[in-house]
């Protein structure tokens, strides 16, 4: 049964890096605006806003009718979550309209100590399939805005099966990788998109042969020709990116924004020279993905924006525009007091009285006369939508009567409107979590390309074999059924994936590998025990009692971690790293190695090199993704390598050894090195000896 389409009013939702770009989007018409305040928002290299001018922001907003979303979308490791519930209590007593999270155990305790507050799920969540949003849909949010590499029929079905809000970008920037599951920028320089500091080092160079190919480089997405079937859909929310952009920007977007909700042509030609990177794509949302979605920014691109054009658009937000509606009711009668009522669409209400009126002895006051002074709004937010007057024939009211009473309920107006309505927060004592055991030495589990990867011989010695869900649907009984895991594609658009759930189960598997929230239901359907992938970004203890809660029987944490948290992160349930193996730095829909030389003769694994020559391997291979559905992964060109520092792993339950392209005999020296120590050259400590930023 399909859920009804919402006849609700659809939002435009606006980005403001700083002031500039806040009233660039208020003042242009957008419906709310999101920015982040503090050190937690996923653009901290934005001008942002500071907690203590948050409430005086908030006020502007709610007086002109926009709506606040607040970003507290990085991770939280546990020695800042009280900062970061100081920003918490800050949105609270500013009175804001929702938060977006991306961290679960920040989420976690904001449902604890402001159960009120509206918490939407950040796209740093990676929502985008009905699963991943229907388990949120439990846990206390409002909204979830969904991956920007969906397509209409993807987005469509998440909306028809959810009762939750959907918020989908419609403009702006694409990342290459999934947002929340890039860790490019943290490995290559210790900047953390997932911490609000990518340093976009995919806009450089990366290629197969041509050296000037930046080939992990996007257009900009432009959805607004598509405005109305998203609305018919049920999307609520029309998202534009841009929190990194100049106020003209802002203004551009928003003002195409209306224009394409009115019905209207919007104006993508200015949209584009005032930014684009090569233009605009719709690819994802068509589902025409291929080498036309790549761009980067030129200098045409550049030039484009020129000071006439950025002058025009600065006219734009210059000063008030009144795009809140008034209704008025005015009465003037013999031997009353005359009297104005202001009122706006929410309800809020400001009358006034004045003197008695007198007789005219000339001109006596008409209803135009009236109408006119009470229009008299520039300067303020408002415009005079309708006048409803009572007036009686031959009364004289000075103008200067009509412009006091009409000053007099505006100010009464606008004080209601800026009126600060403090969401509560109740601090709350701390759960007391299990203090983990520094001389536990972790046991072996091994992720596999397939099963020959690792003699069989070998796989008495591990706890854990995991293999790809359609490698493990090919595969006859191994014997080993009771300790292997169906390691679910990061990418979950396959319809039928439950179906194969139901079928490896029926071969005699117990568990499931999951690296996106939105597996966990359905490998709880199927009856197996749900283990979590380290994309699911644990990186505090909350995090890991809510995964506990979500039915997940094991994390792997963060590879964004330092070592000595891991090892001292709360055992709620059995925790791990990821300890060997090329990382998987970026989960990309469109392959890149495909956009540049095309499929022909690809076998699934792809070199694509950096500016500086070294060779990160793609792996788009079709045979266990789901299809071409399942996208590709990036892998890092070192390979993670910890079998000499394992003494330093103790008090960990599992050290993961994720096999790529190694040989049977490499995977099985490599795990000889793990179990009983080793020394190689030409590797990496990843991110747990560094400190993300």
């Amino acid at each position: 049964m399909q859920k009804p389409i919402s006849k609700q009013k659809i939002e435009l939702l606006a980005p403001a890096g700083g002031p500039e770009q806040l009233t660039a989007a208020v003042l242009c018409g957008a419906d709310a605006v999101y920015f982040g305040a503090g050190s937690f928002n996923a653009r901290r290299n934005a001008k942002n806003f500071d907690l203590e001018s948050l409430r005086e922001t908030v006020q502007f907003c709610h007086l002109h009718g926009t709506k606040v979303h607040l970003t507290v979308n990085t991770l939280v490791f546990d020695r800042e979550m009280d900062e970061a519930m100081e920003t918490v209590r800050a949105a609270c007593e500013a009175g804001v309209d929702a938060l977006i999270v991306q961290d679960l155990g920040l989420a976690r305790i904001i449902r604890r100590e402001a159960p009120d507050m509206v918490i939407h799920a950040s796209t740093q969540m990676s929502l985008h399939n009905p699963d991943g949003v229907a388990l949120l849909e439990d846990y206390g949010y409002s909204r979830a805005v969904l991956a920007r590499e969906m397509s209409e029929k993807e987005i469509e079905r998440v909306c028809q099966s959810c009762e939750m809000e959907v918020e989908t970008f419609v403009h702006g920037a694409l990342c290459m990788c999934l947002s929340g599951q890039c860790y490019l920028s943290a490995v290559a320089g210790e900047r953390s998109g997932n911490r609000g500091l990518c340093a976009q080092p995919c806009r450089l160079p990366f290629y197969e042969k041509n050296p000037n190919r930046c080939g992990l480089s996007l257009k900009d997405m432009s959805l607004f020709s598509h405005v109305d079937r998203l609305a018919q859909m049920g999307v609520c929310s029309l998202k534009i990116e841009g929190r990194m952009k100049r106020p003209e920007y802002v203004a551009a977007a928003v003002t195409a924004g209306k224009a394409a909700l009115r019905g209207e042509k919007p104006d993508l030609e200015t949209l584009q020279a005032v930014f684009s990177r090569s233009g605009f794509t719709d690819g994802y949302f068509t589902g025409k993905m291929g080498a036309n979605m790549f761009g980067t920014r030129q200098k045409e691109d550049v030039t484009a924006a020129s000071p006439a054009l950025l002058k025009n658009l600065a006219r734009l937000y210059a000063k008030e525009t009144g795009l809140v509606p008034l209704f008025a009711e005015f009465s003037a009668r013999e031997n009353e007091p005359v009297r104005l009522t202001l009122h706006d669409a929410e309800g809020r209400e400001a009358s006034v009285s004045g003197e008695v009126p007198q007789q005219a002895i000339n001109k006596p006051t008409s209803d135009e006369m009236v109408r006119q002074s009470l229009g008299k709004l520039g300067g303020t937010p408002f415009h005079l939508k309708n006048c409803t007057l009572s007036l009686d024939e031959g009364l004289a009211i000075p103008v200067s009567e009509l412009n006091r009473l009409r000053r007099e309920a505006v100010e009464n107006l606008i004080a209601q409107r800026s009126e600060t309505h403090p969401i509560p927060f109740v601090p709350q004592k701390a759960e007391p979590f299990p203090a983990a055991d520094p001389t536990r030495r972790p046991d072996l589990w091994v992720r596999l390309e397939y099963p020959g990867q690792l003699p069989r011989e070998k796989w008495e010695a591990v706890k854990m074999v995991i293999l790809p869900l359609d490698r493990i649907l090919e595969m006859p009984g191994t014997g080993y059924e009771n300790k292997i895991a169906a390691q679910l594609p990061p990418l979950l658009f396959d319809e039928k994936l439950e179906e194969k759930l139901q079928k490896v189960a029926e071969k005699g598997i117990k568990y499931t590998f999951v690296s996106n929230l939105g597996g966990i239901l359905p490998a709880k359907k199927a009856g197996l025990t749900v283990l979590g992938d380290m994309q699911l970004n644990v990186t505090n203890r909350e995090s890991l009692a809510r995964l506990a809660e979500m039915g997940v029987s094991a994390a792997t944490l963060s590879m964004e971690m330092a070592m000595t948290d891991c090892t001292a992160m709360a055992p709620i349930i059995p925790r791990g790293i990821f300890a060997y193996g090329r990382l998987p730095l970026m989960t990309v829909r469109n392959c890149p190695a495909s956009a540049d030389q095309g499929c022909r003769g690809c076998r699934g694994f792809r070199v694509m090199k950096d500016r500086r020559g070294n060779p990160f391997v793609v792996d788009c291979s079709r045979r266990h993704d789901g299809g071409a559905k399942g996208g590709a992964q990036v892998y890092n060109f070192l390979p993670l390598y910890l079998a000499d520092r394992l003494r330093e792993t103790r008090g960990l339950d599992f050290l993961t050894l994720y096999f790529t392209d190694e040989t049977p005999d490499e995977a099985a020296r490599i795990l000889q090195e793990y179990q009983t120590g080793g020394k190689r050259e030409n590797i990496t400590r990843g991110l747990y000896y560094r400190r993300v930023k």
